[in-house]
């Protein structure tokens, strides 16, 4: 079984500038920066001809280039049971065609229809025990975050491998935009 999403990979100069973020919160878990991504669907565990699926399904997926913005930081969760701080993304309509686009292939692979509502972020760290006001206060210190813009060009098929340091993503296919491809 494979462990499967989609997502936007950061480019090494947004990630290096989301990197120099990573400190001063108690209880976080940050994110390796070659693992930052914003992720446009999750698939989940799949077998090997569901992944083929997949992949066909994606190949035929046809959006123009673009350019995104990372813009302030928030989190996931209430009071003291937030787990996830993450970097918001700026409105952007391309991002949300693209997103469509890739749910609609997905669902014809036959896929479930993915329930939650599309919340684009990069997620920076997974939080256990992070006490609330420090969080109030790293949200505070960091809220005006920017990053980019940034060219998207592309959008990738992710492997996500549980370890005992938590999940490692291993790009499986880049998927380019910009028109049909022969």
């Amino acid at each position: 079984m494979l462990r499967l999403f989609v997502g936007i990979p950061m480019p090494e100069t947004i990630a290096e500038g989301l990197a120099r973020r990573a400190a001063g919160l108690p209880g976080a878990r940050w994110v390796a920066p070659e693992n930052y991504h914003l992720t446009l669907r999750y698939i989940g565990e799949v077998d090997e001809g569901r992944a083929q699926d997949v992949d066909g399904a994606l190949d035929l997926v046809v959006a123009p280039d673009f350019t995104l913005t990372l813009d302030g930081v928030g989190s996931f969760g209430q009071g003291h049971r937030q787990h996830a701080l993450w970097a918001g993304v700026a409105p952007s309509d391309p991002l949300l065609h693209l997103q469509a686009k890739v749910e609609s292939a997905l669902v014809r692979a036959g896929l479930p229809p993915e329930e939650r509502k599309f919340s684009p972020h990069v997620t920076l760290a997974y939080l256990k025990e992070t006490p609330t006001a420090r969080l109030g206060l790293y949200m505070e210190t960091h809220g005006l975050l920017r990053e980019g813009p940034f060219p998207v060009d592309r959008f990738t098929l992710y492997e996500s491998v549980l370890g005992s340091s938590g999940a490692t993503y291993h790009p499986l296919q880049d998927y380019p935009l910009g028109g049909w491809r022969p």
